[in-house]
């Protein structure tokens, strides 16, 4: 691939991963994925769902939802993608390497806090979100995480990525593989797109998931009635009618689903919105991980989540100040749901994967940027991280043939790790190709 200087022309995908994109690339996870409208009207929340059975029959989807909820907590994965290629030399900067000085007269990072796993690398000061959570053992780094013969197509390498293998003719999602074994037909909020439509790593082959533009939308209208006092009387009346026998079915079922929303209003009423807002930044992936957490406290039986860091990270040019905001914005995002689902009682059972399609070049280009690469960061976040590193920092005196950083740890033997030491319910072998022949990583503790 030629290195110009230029940003990718529609790199981030377009339609929720289901776009037209360039030609001979892989066709993304999903396409062709039949998708309607639903609204789980005790949330107010309006979702798009991929791969239902039977929501056609009144009642199942949140018949389905409230069966899954009765298992108890489960384990959540929430994936954040750096879409663009995010700089893995600038996140963790070996700032004391005279070939890395040569080759970024303009971009190094000489300043930040230090990485005590590896003390020839330096936290780039955007990330000391993630530094200050590294310090106290909840986060597991991968250096130069990656995967042999790297691709340097943003369609492609995203798409191995997402589907967990090499293969670019893979047409289900290494998450949406995990949800078809221990997923329900038609619980939809199983597997969760935090991005308006489908991750193609929730692509599925026989279970719902979903997607919805404001997690945070929680509403319970009652037309025709504005006053606050008023709405409240009435829906608390409502929930006590709920709660009433009938011997009649109809009228069972109907006050069965209003003491359902009466209680899942009064749980997300006990979420005291101010005081878990008060930590958060502005801005869009802030409000979509507040939203999960909410989501999340209130019992809703969610196992999968994906979305999208703040800004794009495919830095041709301007890198310093576009990777800067960027990575503040995600990391700060970050930080503050770390600190609420721990406030929450949540942590416990809540694990952050931060990931890039690849890392950027070593050696800058002539507009204040830097090219695709091969090998990036990696992140896992929470109580329940190992905390220790995955791999190795590879060092710049023995670069690939391309001139990028050599990989260290494998993306696909870290989903065969998660999907054994953290997710459950599968063998690695049902959702990662090839995972007899991959070594297992220490994700969690």
């Amino acid at each position: 691939m030629s290195h110009d200087h230029r940003h990718c022309a529609d790199y981030a995908r377009a339609n929720g991963g289901l776009p037209a994109i360039e030609a001979g690339m892989p066709i993304p996870a999903g396409t062709g994925l039949s998708r309607r409208s639903f609204l789980l009207r005790s949330a107010g929340l309006a979702l798009s769902v991929y791969g239902a059975g039977k929501l056609a029959v009144p009642g199942a989807f949140e018949e389905s939802i409230a069966m899954a909820a009765d298992g108890g907590p489960q384990t959540v994965i929430v994936s954040i993608f750096l879409s663009g290629g995010a700089d893995a030399l600038s996140i963790l900067a070996p700032f004391q390497d005279p070939k890395y000085l040569a080759m970024r007269p303009t971009l190094k990072v000489t300043s930040g806090s230090a990485f005590a796993e590896d003390p020839r690398l330096l936290w780039n000061p955007a990330a000391q979100g993630l530094a200050n959570l590294h310090a106290a053992g909840k986060v597991t780094v991968m250096p130069a995480i990656g995967y042999a013969s790297p691709n340097q197509s943003h369609f492609t390498s995203r798409h191995f990525w997402e589907t967990g293998g090499l293969d670019p003719g893979a047409r289900t999602g290494w998450l949406g593989r995990w949800l078809d074994v221990v997923g329900d037909p038609n619980n939809a909020i199983q597997g969760l797109s935090l991005d308006a439509a489908l991750s193609p790593s929730l692509a599925t082959s026989r279970v719902a998931v979903a997607a919805t533009s404001s997690p945070t939308d929680y509403k319970f209208d009652s037309p025709g009635v504005w006053s606050a006092p008023a709405k409240t009387a009435m829906l608390e009346s409502f929930g006590k009618l709920g709660g009433l026998p009938s011997a009649d079915p109809v009228t069972a079922q109907a006050r069965q689903a209003q003491s359902n929303a009466a209680i899942l209003r009064s749980q997300l009423a006990s979420l005291s919105p101010d005081s878990a807002a008060a930590g958060y930044p502005d801005n869009g992936v802030a409000s979509k991980l507040r939203g999960l957490a909410q989501m999340l406290a209130a019992g809703l039986p969610i196992r999968a989540v994906t979305l999208n860091g703040q800004g794009g990270y495919d830095t041709h040019s301007d890198q310093a100040r576009a990777l800067t905001t960027n990575l503040t914005a995600t990391v700060d995002a970050i930080v503050a749901f770390q600190a609420d689902i721990e406030a929450r009682g949540l942590a416990d059972r809540v694990l952050v994967h931060l990931w890039s399609e690849f890392g950027r070049r070593p050696q800058e280009n002539g507009s204040s940027g830097t090219d695709h690469g091969a090998a990036g960061t990696g992140f896992l976040i929470g109580t329940r991280a190992s905390g220790k590193m995955i791999g190795e920092f590879p060092g710049l005196t023995s670069l690939d043939r391309e001139g990028n950083l050599k990989a260290t740890s494998d993306f696909r033997a870290l989903y065969a790790s998660l999907v054994e030491g953290w997710l459950g319910g599968a063998a690695a072998a049902d959702v990662v190709p090839d995972a007899a022949s991959m070594p297992r990583y220490a994700v969690v503790k």
